[in-house]
């Protein structure tokens, strides 16, 4: 992966690509655009084949060893009140696009740190603060959430169905959002369709 780095001077610019990074970073997440497409900060050369490949199937221990993930929610909109009150929020957050994306998956349940802000910089809580929430959003159990259990521990039926409400713009893609979630590998082969992939 290619983080962005700020130097002393404030510009902003792109490391050389990191496979196994050996300083702190954090994870930028949000979905833009009319086809939902989620970003972040693992920025990627999609037109290398070999690093793209080895980006998608290190992604998930990237985003496991992140200090933090910051995730910026652009449909969730809140009043600048000093005191947030869950009620005029609660209903855009559970509607969130963010939760229908399928590799948002991995970044929520990886990281042991996720904080979750609305566009006007309110800090609307973190996975803990708002793990019922989330488990009522997501249906993922609460010690999954927490990374108190190993994922091993989750039936294959369970897992899959963690991803069942989520989309992505490349049907491939679907399956590959799951490696890190099964502890798998696997060669990256775009124009097979979801169902090859998934063995489907």
């Amino acid at each position: 992966m290619r983080l962005l780095r700020l130097d002393e001077t404030g510009e902003i610019s792109l490391t050389k690509d990191i496979t196994y990074p050996t300083i702190p970073y954090a994870i930028l997440s949000h979905t833009w655009g009319e086809d939902d497409e989620e970003v972040d900060t693992c920025c990627i050369d999609k037109s290398n084949s070999t690093e793209l490949s080895e980006a998608i199937n290190s992604m998930f221990r990237w985003y496991r060893n992140a200090a933090r993930c910051y995730v910026y929610l652009t449909d969730v909109l809140t009043n600048d009140r000093t005191g947030l009150s869950p009620e005029p929020w609660e209903a855009p957050f559970r509607n969130s696009r963010w939760f229908t994306r399928g590799w948002t998956l991995q970044e929520l349940i990886a990281l042991p740190s996720v904080e979750f802000f609305c566009p006007n910089g309110k800090r609307l809580g973190d996975k803990k603060s708002l793990e019922q929430q989330l488990y009522k959003i997501t249906g993922i159990p609460v010690s999954a959430l927490r990374s108190s259990s190993p994922l091993s521990n989750f039936s294959f039926d369970e897992r899959v169905l963690w991803v069942q409400n989520r989309d992505t713009k490349r049907k491939e893609d679907l399956a590959y959002s799951l490696l890190g979630i099964f502890d798998i590998s696997m060669p990256v082969i775009y124009g097979e369709g979801r169902r090859t992939r998934s063995g489907g």
